[in-house]
Order: C-alpha cells, then structure tokens, then sequence
C-alpha cells in the first residue's frame, strides 16, 4: 500500500478551505433558539486562597462545584483544603493560570459556546443548558460534564506557548488548544445522546459508536473543521481523506470489522500515533473516523432521520448497510 499521505496536496487544499467561519452562516432557525449561557470564572477566587480558611470559604460558596468536579466527599477532613491552598499559591501554576486568562475571556467562551448551545437545543429541545465554569486544575483534569454542570480546565487548552502543558504523548498534546475546546465539549456531551449496544460488541460497532459522536459534534459545531473535530493535522486529514478506499479495504481484506477481541479493536480506535498495520503514515484512530463516514453516509441516505434518532440507534450493522458505504480505491498517484 502506498504512503497515505503522499500526493494528498489537492485534497489538503479542498480542506483548507471547506468550513471556513468567515463564511459559515448560523441557520436562521438555529439563531432563533434560545440558549442563554451562565458562565462563571473561579480562577480569580481560587488565586486569591492564601490559607484552609479561605480554601474553606471557596468551597461553601461554590459547592456544587465542590461536590461534582472537585468531589469534596471523596476527601478526609482537611485535605482538600490544603491541597487547594498548595495549588493556589504554587508561582508556575499561577504563570499557568495568568495564560489561560489571557487566552480565553469570558466574553470570548460565552460567545463560542452560545451557538453550540443553541444547535444542541434545536436537536434536543429537551436539553437545559447547565451552568459553565472555568477553573485552573493544575492540569488534572480537562473537562466534567453532566446535567448539572459544566466545567472546562482552561489551563489543558492554552497550546504549545503554556508555560506548562499536560504530560500526554504528542499525538495527544496537539489537540489541547483554543481552537480544540469547543469540539472537546461537544464530544464530552455526545456520550449523553449515544446509545450503544452492551454486549457483543465488535469492531463495527464500536467504530459506528465513535463516527455517531463525531457527527453528532459536527452537526453542534457546522464551522468547524473535519481536523479540529478528529484531533488531526491537516496533512493526516487530508491522507485519510485520500485513502479513505483503501483503509475500508484493509478492514475487509482481513475480516475485522466483526472482530470482537478488545485488544485488536484499540488498535484501530484506541490512541495510538499511527496504524502500522494499515500504513506507517496512517493515524491512529482511523476506525473512528470511518465509522464518521458511515455514518455521515447513512445520514445522507436517510434525510429524514433525525440526529435524535441516529443517536438512538444501538445496531452498527444496521448503520453499516443503510449507509451503502463503498469507497472507491484512489488509484491515482499516491
């Protein structure tokens, strides 16, 4: 199999200029939803903690932050207490936080978020938009969602300039920035939606899983583009693209798709910097960017399915055969 991203340029090209937010319109039955954001900054009362008595005072005024992100229960007395003081009088951690600042405003969120909101209502008129804080973790954790709560470690996204970055592989670290929060979130919140199958699980139906909560942050987020929602260069996007034949072959030439060995399935949808299996360029997490375009096909085939119903749908095989998903080979020089 040849290099997948060789002679990729054209469809690099083609991406670099699909989805560009300059020229994206917000649907005009979208914009009518309303979605009101409560957002709430905790950086500047958690820099302020100089002693257990003011850790103490943080923690009655935002108590249900407490409870559910900082899980104050799980605690011995007195130990959360002085952990935040060790936390918020640390000088890197405070360098970090003063980055974060800058980088993300709360005007800025508020109006990122407001329109992912708003989509995520019109699909589920049902959903009731939960209050967002922001936070300095010390980078232990990125994200928490749930009914009831929102809240988004701006420390994780700063980029390659933060003084100090999460310590994950490379591969990983590229998607901490600005620019990957708002699909780190919209994936967080898919898991609410995606219905799955509990047993008998195989490579098809974990690849499906992962392509509905990529369509699923794709019809949130419109503007935003295939790499920042798949967490890759543009260069691997623009090789999957091109050899988006030729990978959905290898899945049928050795017969995985029904495979239901845990450790085989990773290999295709687990975090890894590339698939040899398929091809030394090939990147890691291509199951789930396939399983995006069957579903994405499927979705095309079906217009009159809804993202509430798609969302709902536990049979990978099902998806699959709706999809009438075949890739063509690209026989051209690559």
């Amino acid at each position: 199999m040849r290099t997948l991203l060789v002679a990729a340029a054209a469809t690099l090209g083609l991406l670099a200029c699909s989805k560009s937010p300059e020229t994206c319109e917000l649907n005009p039955a979208v914009a009518k939803v309303k979605a009101p954001v409560r957002l709430e900054r905790l950086e500047k009362p958690f820099f302020q903690i100089r002693t257990t008595a003011d850790a103490d005072q943080f923690l009655r005024e935002h108590g249900l932050f407490a409870r559910q992100f900082l899980q104050s229960s799980q605690y011995p007395a007195g130990v959360l207490r002085t952990t935040l003081v060790r936390l918020a009088t640390n000088a890197g951690l405070q360098k970090l936080g003063a980055q974060a600042d800058t980088t993300f405003t709360a005007a800025g969120l508020e109006q990122q978020l407001h329109p992912l909101f708003q989509h995520l209502r019109y699909y589920f008129p049902e959903f009731e938009v939960p209050p967002v804080k922001t936070f300095v973790s010390g980078l232990s954790q990125d994200l928490f969602v749930n009914d009831s709560l929102l809240v988004v470690s701006t420390d994780y996204f700063v980029g390659p300039q933060a003084v100090y970055q999460p310590n994950v592989p490379a591969y990983i670290l590229r998607r901490y920035t600005r620019e990957h929060l708002l699909p780190t979130v919209a994936l967080a919140i898919s898991s609410k939606y995606n219905q799955k199958q509990l047993t008998n699980q195989t490579m098809l139906s974990e690849m499906v899983q992962f392509g509905k909560a990529l369509y699923f942050a794709e019809k949130l987020l419109p503007c935003t583009a295939d790499s920042l929602l798949m967490g890759y260069t543009d260069k691997e996007m623009a090789g999957v693209y091109f050899n988006e034949g030729k990978i959905w072959a290898h899945f049928i030439e050795k017969n995985l798709l029904y495979n239901t060995a845990s450790f085989t399935i990773q290999k295709y949808i687990g975090e890894r910097p590339n698939i040899p299996e398929i091809d030394k360029t090939c990147p890691g997490r291509v199951g789930a960017w396939v399983g995006w375009q069957i579903v994405r096909k499927y979705m095309a085939e079906h217009p009159d399915v809804t993202l509430k119903q798609l969302m709902a749908e536990k049979d990978g095989q099902s998806i699959l055969n709706g999809s009438r998903y075949r890739p063509k080979v690209n026989r051209g020089k690559g």
